[in-house]
């Protein structure tokens, strides 16, 4: 069974905390990539930063719906995730738009777990470790050219 350090993308590019918005949409269009992890100053992995956080600042702000009480405003939704939108949507460094929720693979990890990460988890940029350093990423290109190859991690 092949594990992570056999299928990885062993060429990381990566997005510092305080990259211009518009130089990240550079860096991903220019080498053809849909994310990159970020690291902070110390160059440890602090997140992970996708197209889909760059097209988020282009959408359609959602007002949270509200109901006005006795001279009280109760809003139906979260505010807190209202308060987030509003900060991704309006940021303008890569620590403004980045999910907050990282995701990593030890550089052993079998192909199966890193399926089941990336789909239970919705993951598009899968950071590969060897301790806390970065050796790697994985995407979902990388496990649809390794099932091209022909092995498939839900097949025995």
């Amino acid at each position: 069974m092949k594990k992570a350090k056999d299928i990885m993308s062993r060429e990381v590019k990566i997005a510092h905390l305080d990259m211009p918005v518009q130089e990240l949409a550079s860096l991903l269009w220019e080498n053809k990539i849909s994310g990159v992890p970020v690291v902070d100053d110390e160059g440890k992995v602090v997140g992970v930063v996708t197209e889909n956080d760059l097209v988020d600042q282009n959408k359609k702000l959602h007002i949270p719906t509200m109901v006005s009480f006795l001279d009280s405003v109760i809003f139906l939704e979260s505010a807190k995730t209202f308060e987030k939108e509003i900060k991704k949507m309006t940021g303008s460094r890569v620590r403004d738009i980045c999910s907050e929720q990282l995701f990593t693979v030890d550089e052993d990890a079998g192909l199966e777990d890193i399926a089941s990460l990336i789909s239970e988890k919705g993951v598009h940029t899968l950071p590969v470790l060897r301790g806390d350093t970065l050796v790697g990423v994985i995407g979902k290109a990388d496990l649809i050219r390794v099932m091209s190859q022909g092995e498939n991690p839900g097949q025995k």
